[in-house]
């Protein structure tokens, strides 16, 4: 029977095809744990991969759990992290992760089925993405003419270089062109296309509408999205959709003179922080323990094969 080599340089991409669909991203944001992974518990993962892959039922799957767990928690603390940076950012809407398993990801999309002991080794819980919490943030008065806040559910509507994207974030002001533009410089969007307003003071109504010197002079573009319309954050208070999922908010609820604040808790986040700081850190020892058990089989029984 031929010696299982040591594969301490080999990728487990190689050593394991399927897994590769985890590892392109891993590979790019986590070089920490692909140290970890790759450098450090190959040696012993390629015996296991050639025991299990001629039948042996001794292969221990808790390092797969390990492993998928570590990724997920690594994953899930760069967005706790995230939150937590952005407690004082006006509209920002808080992003709470979503898990799948791992089978899930491989699925069957080339055709072929997978084996049982793949579908064993892998079902395993792994970060399937982050869903945007719409909750509205409280209120704060500024007093400011143009600063504006959504009671309730909407975004105003800005037009930015990539495209139309909506915010809950009203730090507006008038540019040099009397154009309404965000704190950015984007224009923001009324209902028959980008503000303009005069110079002086101004009156916004509930429902948006813009009046200046006795007269109205336009209206914010206030649009809603249907339950479980997805949206991407671009920044940290700008907001992307499917195209068309926008449709005009019905019952739009503008305040001027306040802020909307982030809707992310203080403690909340800092508990969620340390929450999954601490169960990466014993993940990070579970890998660790069969990393030196795979050391130890491979001390005690390579040299015993022939």
């Amino acid at each position: 029977m031929p010696s299982v080599g040591c594969a301490s340089r080999q990728k487990l991409t190689e050593i394991y095809p399927a897994l590769p669909p985890l590892f392109p991203g891993l590979e790019v944001k986590f070089p920490t744990l692909n140290e970890l992974v790759f450098l450090k518990a190959n040696c012993g993962l390629a015996g296991a991969l050639h025991r299990s892959r001629r039948g042996i039922s001794d292969v221990d799957s808790g390092y797969y759990a390990a492993f998928t767990g570590l990724l997920a928690g690594t994953q899930a603390l760069e967005l706790a992290a995230n939150n937590l940076a952005n407690i004082s950012t006006t509209g920002y809407k808080a992003q709470r992760e979503f898990y799948n398993a791992l089978t899930a990801s491989l699925g069957n999309s080339n055709g072929r089925q997978l084996s049982t002991l793949n579908q064993a080794i892998n079902n395993y819980g792994v970060l399937g993405g982050a869903t945007v919490d719409v909750q509205s943030g409280t209120l704060e008065r500024t007093g400011n003419d143009l600063d504006v806040a959504m009671e309730g559910p909407g975004f105003f509507v800005v037009r930015t270089k990539a495209g139309l994207m909506y915010t809950r974030n009203g730090n507006f002001r008038v540019d040099a062109d009397g154009q309404v533009v965000t704190a950015w410089g984007d224009p923001v969007m009324g209902d028959q296309g980008p503000l303009e307003i005069p110079s002086g003071p101004v009156s916004i109504s509930a429902d948006g509408t813009i009046s200046s010197q006795g007269g109205v002079v336009g209206r914010f573009q206030t649009v809603d999205f249907a339950p479980g319309t997805s949206l991407v954050p671009e920044g940290n208070s700008l907001y992307k959709a499917a195209t068309a999922s926008a449709t005009p908010a019905t019952d739009p609820r503008v305040r001027q003179g306040m802020l909307e604040a982030s809707n992310m808790s203080p403690i909340t986040g800092t508990i969620a922080l340390i929450m999954i700081q601490r169960q990466t850190q014993l993940l990070q020892q579970a890998l660790s323990i069969f990393h030196n058990e795979f050391n130890k089989s491979a001390a005690e029984d390579l040299p015993r094969v022939s």
